[in-house]
């Protein structure tokens, strides 16, 4: 064992940010908020230890686990993000225009209020307004949502750690004040002179600009991450920015007899890149994005290899410091989970390549798509529940496309846009057309998306370890037994197996409940059935009860109903009874007490009965076929942060 740790020294400084995004995972992902005196206790221990014991590499990782949960509790207890605590109708609501989300059917809007924060609403007014204007109007405003399932999406958590305080819709709307313009105010002069819905998504960086359907089509082909600005478009337009920065230093040989053209040109490139940033609304994927291309082009800049694993642990500590919640996001995994599978491929593998040119892009395109595929594929099934199984297929015709034709007209064509030359934007329409009808066939053949259930913490937790046994363990020759010597990939298989089986071996649940206790859904021949068909409070819930049953979203919402007014769900050892609103339950409510069979009873509204306390549920959550309940966590520090 000490043999084994002794040389496995170089690579322990890998696992520290991997150990240190676990214990903020752990944090996040708590049903009830810590004592800040412990998350103090807990970061504070962390922080001597590595300082007292940075020799010890077992003790060293421990603390980082103990660094990572205390500092995402401080950074969160820091955060004062107004919250809504009710919501509210029929309101005037006046603020300044942060941001704006354009569409055919609405505008988003980010707003920043005195009274409420920073508020996202949505309205279908058709009204200019710039980034910056003071803008009123009638409307209401909703309390953020906590998730929909144990472990799930909480939108209430994401709109914290993004400064949003609330949602909710605008009427009209009247524009108070214009300011002078800024740079937000050329974005929008773009948008408007462009008018097109691909300037508007890879250049503008709006996130719905895509017609209705085409964001289902592209997402069943693999290729969803072409509409949202990050690391694909920073590495491409970086890629392009440099290469003309570079010949054009080369011209100039007083400068490079000094200095390597390679440095003027990535500093000229980083701010192309800033400006991208600011064109695009610096989204906080594109802010990631940028944040590792700058420690990439610093490093290119100091002659260090950028591309290795051990920078990219030390760009994933970077952004998770800035951030935390970062680590919680899918973009963040999957970018990193792709990058880690490819350097890990290119770097430590290093296959075999064939040696005629041809060959050998192609051999190199078709690896590299698989690799980052596998590697984000356990990612991909948590935070979506689909996965493309033409995938690579869609990758391999398509970014190629988009990366050398599509993607440089787009540019080119936003810029001829401000002079009025409308001529390359037309082209890169006309060809995203014929790739979007490819794009549509390619999605209707036979089992183009595998639907899963939920994949549980413990599963996901597992298969990352395999990954990074797999990555970060390095093997030793000189070991005459075979598991010693191969221990970095027989780790991986036990580990992302032990998860697998986890996954297969967890059951799905027969009782939904929202937090609100106003929608229930139950399961009736392997299909969830609901006691509604629609309902504004819950909207997504419908989805993402789906997507944790392993069904297909976007489908009708099947309903059962009750002419009593309380739904009785039986099951074999017990039963579980819904009450609707306006149902007296002032004769039957000893029955349902007293009845051994009846194990939980819900009601969108409040039950006080010491009688049967033990059997209401007050909060939302999830009922298995044994009995087992698992609530969904709403008093955390972004639930009800005390004011």
């Amino acid at each position: 064992m000490k043999k084994f740790l002794y040389n496995q020294r170089e690579n322990l400084f890998l696992w520290s940010p991997l150990v240190t995004a676990f214990g903020v995972g752990l944090y996040f992902s708590m049903f009830g908020e810590p004592n800040i005196l412990l998350i103090a206790t807990i970061f504070i221990i962390g922080v001597a230890a590595i300082i007292t014991f940075r020799k010890k590499p077992l003790i060293t990782i421990a603390a980082c686990f103990a660094l990572g949960f205390g500092y995402a509790g401080i950074y969160t207890h820091m955060k004062s993000v107004p919250l809504l605590r009710h919501d509210i109708h029929e309101i005037e609501i006046t603020g300044r225009v942060k941001g704006i989300d354009k569409n055919t059917d609405k505008t988003r809007i980010l707003l920043s209020t005195e009274n409420f924060g920073n508020v996202r609403v949505s309205t279908t007014d058709e009204i200019k307004i710039n980034i910056g204007d003071v803008i009123s109007g009638n409307g209401g405003l909703f309390k953020t949502k906590p998730a929909d399932t144990p472990h799930g999406f909480d939108f209430a958590r994401h709109a914290y750690f993004n400064n949003i305080s609330a949602t909710g819709y605008l009427r009209n709307v009247k524009t108070i004040y214009t300011p002078d313009s800024t740079v937000y105010s050329v974005r929008d002069k773009i948008h408007n002179l462009s008018k097109s819905f691909l300037s508007d998504a890879l250049v503008l960086g709006y996130k719905n600009a895509l017609p209705d359907g085409h964001n289902e089509i592209w997402r069943t082909n693999g290729m969803a991450h072409i509409w949202s600005i990050s690391g694909y478009h920073m590495t491409l337009i970086g890629g392009w920015l440099f290469i003309l920065f570079y010949f054009i230093f080369r011209l100039f040989p007083s400068i490079v007899r000094h200095i390597p053209a390679r440095i003027p040109a990535l500093a000229c490139t980083w701010v192309g890149l800033l400006g991208y940033v600011f064109i695009s609304g610096a989204g906080v994927a594109t802010l990631r994005a940028f944040i590792m291309a700058t420690l990439v082009m610093t490093a290119f800049m100091l002659g260090r290899n950028a591309l290795s694993l051990r920078m990219l642990c030390i760009a994933f500590f970077v952004i998770m410091l800035l951030n935390p919640y970062y680590v919680m996001t899918a973009g963040f995994q999957l970018s990193f989970a792709a990058i880690f599978g490819i350097i890990w491929l290119w770097q430590n593998m290093k296959p075999r390549t064939p040696n005629m040119r041809l060959l050998k892009y192609a051999y190199t395109a078709v690896l590299t798509a698989l690799v980052a595929t596998v590697f984000t594929l356990p990612f991909i099934i948590l935070h979506f529940g689909t996965v493309p199984i033409y995938g690579i297929i869609g990758n391999l015709i398509f970014l190629p496309i988009f990366s050398f034709i599509i993607m440089p007209l787009v540019i080119a064509g936003t810029l001829c846009s401000v002079i009025g030359i409308h001529t390359p934007l037309e082209l890169a329409h006309f060809i995203y057309d014929k790739a979007y009808h490819i794009a549509e066939r390619l999605s209707n053949f036979p089992y183009s998306e595998l639907t899963f259930g939920n994949i549980p913490n413990t599963a996901i937790i597992l298969i990352t370890i395999g990954f990074a046994c797999l990555i970060f363990i390095k093997d030793i020759d000189s070991f005459k037994n075979f598991f010693a010597r191969h221990i970095g990939p027989i780790s991986a298989i036990i580990f992302i197996s032990a998860g697998i089986v986890i996954c297969v071996a967890t059951p799905k649940p027969i009782f939904y409940l929202s937090t609100d206790r106003k929608l229930i859904a139950t399961m009736i021949d392997s299909k969830l059935q609901f006691n509604k068909s629609h309902d504004s409070g819950n909207y997504f819930a419908f989805d993402n009860w789906k997507k944790y049953n392993g069904e297909k979203t976007g489908t009708e919402n099947l309903r059962f109903t009750a002419d009593s007014g309380v739904y009785t769900i039986s099951q074999k050892q017990f039963d579980i009874v819904y009450i609707k609103n306006f149902v007296s339950i002032s004769k039957n409510f000893s029955l349902l007490c007293d009845n051994p069979r009846i194990k939980y009873i819900a009601s969108n509204f409040d039950i006080n009965s010491e009688k049967c306390a033990d059997k209401i549920i007050r909060n939302g959550g999830v009922i298995y076929q044994s009995g087992k309940m698992v609530q969904i966590p709403s008093n955390r520090w972004w639930h009800n942060r005390p004011e």
